[in-house]
């Protein structure tokens, strides 16, 4: 029987993008100009590409999907302020690889002022920034960087005849990741789609898994779920971990065969419009936790729901997890995992033996999405509405730790994405159970 279609929300408008490009602009000295790259094919092997992927903050600012473009932005300019330069029209190459859209298509469907093709880059581009003293562009990409130095040298040389040219380059990164820290309604519905999405893909998997099966069995059966609902597959590395594997924090081998009386550790989300999905859930591969699993996952479960409902606006990220650290901590005391006073073990930091990561990070158009998480002060930087994160604690005992052996080789991670809103917080992948006795349910039901 065929999965149950999802309806996906509405694409985000030629207009919001519009918007976005006004608001980075508005950011901009008057003589300034911001040159934003995207991104370009990369060769898998021989003449084989990667799947292609457009960069993150081109899009948020273009929605263009064609790979080799570039924006550029041009403050005050009178034929248009948003200039974009995208791949030729070739029709033999667009017989093999897909129709581009041309100057045109750039123009008509993207709502950009004005485009050219590639070939005439190197001929436009230096009368375009005539003028501009001061030129923002990502200073990780070694091509915008390139373009800022031969423009600097253009300057150089046309000081002698007195015209003003490029005279230095900033970052414009934080300009933009600092907009994209705040996501609008239309970026929350992509959001909350790949949300549901990824959860329906967990399900599926839980109702799949047996003793027998292999971990890239249930990857399989994850992808096949994002594909289906219309999103472009995974939006990171699909982690499935049986066993002591999920106690690998980035495991992604998945080849080893799933075992009676284990848990597995899924982390994997769909990306839908570019928007990730990234959920963890831990289950039995036979369907019932054992009494040490179930301790242990319960440890886990208690500190995740009460970050969750931490979450608020006001609160910051380091007050969360710090929440978590006192709960995770309290529980390796109670089950003698660690012992001594919780505090003690705190401050010493033993505790990092089995919780090694963060509890949280920005979601967005990336999976660990950008933003900074400390404000201009360097003060933990409190939650906002529309801002959307992970939380996502976890317990990791290593086969060589000196526990209980009940113990060993069991890793544990509950996490789930949410929106901050005005009263608090809104859980986006509820979809997928968390609580031992609903997925203990869910499964039994195979």
């Amino acid at each position: 029987m065929q999965p149950q279609r999802l309806t996906p929300p509405p694409a985000i408008t030629p207009e919001e993008y519009r918007a976005r490009r006004q608001a980075l602009i508005a950011q901009l000295p008057a003589n300034a100009a911001a040159l934003i790259p995207g991104a370009a094919l990369v060769t898998r092997s021989n003449d084989s590409d990667y799947p292609f992927r457009q960069h993150s903050d081109f899009y948020y600012l273009t929605g263009i999907l064609e790979p080799d473009a570039w924006l550029l932005l041009l403050p005050g300019r009178d034929a248009g302020e948003s200039v974009v330069f995208c791949q030729d029209r070739d029709p033999t190459l667009e017989a093999w690889t897909g129709r581009r859209l041309g100057a045109e298509g750039i123009v008509a469907q993207h709502g950009i002022a004005e485009a050219f093709e590639n070939a005439e880059r190197d001929e436009c581009l230096p009368a375009l920034l005539h003028g501009r003293e001061l030129l923002y562009l990502p200073l990780d990409n070694p091509m915008a960087l390139e373009v800022a130095e031969e423009a600097y040298r253009d300057a150089q040389a046309g000081k002698r005849r007195g015209a003003p040219g490029v005279a230095g380059w900033l970052d414009v990164a934080p300009l933009i990741h600092e907009m994209r820290l705040i996501k609008s309604e239309a970026e929350i519905a992509q959001l909350r789609y790949a949300a549901e999405v990824s959860a329906k893909a967990h399900v599926r998997a839980m109702q799949s898994a047996s003793p027998g099966l292999h971990e890239y069995q249930l990857q399989a059966e994850l992808e096949h779920e994002f594909v289906w609902q219309g999103g472009s597959g995974p939006a990171y590395g699909t982690i499935v971990g049986g066993g002591a594997n999920a106690c690998v924090l980035h495991y992604i081998e998945n080849s080893a065969p799933l075992t009676e009386g284990e848990l597995v550790l899924i982390d994997a989300g769909a990306e839908f419009a570019l928007y990730a999905g990234d959920i963890t859930r831990t289950f039995p591969v036979s369907g019932r936790f054992s009494e040490p699993q179930r301790a242990l996952y319960e440890v886990v479960l208690k500190a995740q729901k009460r970050a969750v409902a931490a979450v608020r606006p006001g609160v910051s990220l380091t007050e969360v997890h710090e929440g978590v650290v006192a709960d995770l901590t309290a529980g390796l005391v109670e089950l003698g995992l660690l012992e001594g006073p919780v505090e003690a073990r705190i401050e010493d930091e033993s505790y990092r033996r089995f919780y090694l990561h963060s509890t949280s990070h920005w979601l967005g158009l990336d999976v660990h999405d950008v933003g900074s998480y400390r404000t201009a002060d360097a003060s933990p930087r409190p939650f906002a509405p529309g801002m959307v994160l992970t939380v996502e604690p976890g317990l990791y005992v290593p086969e060589d730790a000196e526990v209980d052996a009940a113990y060993r080789g069991i890793g544990i991670r509950i996490e789930d994405n949410l929106v901050v809103t005005a009263e608090g917080n809104d859980i986006l992948t509820h979809g997928v159970p968390k609580e031992v006795a609903d997925i203990e349910a869910l499964m039994a039901k195979n």
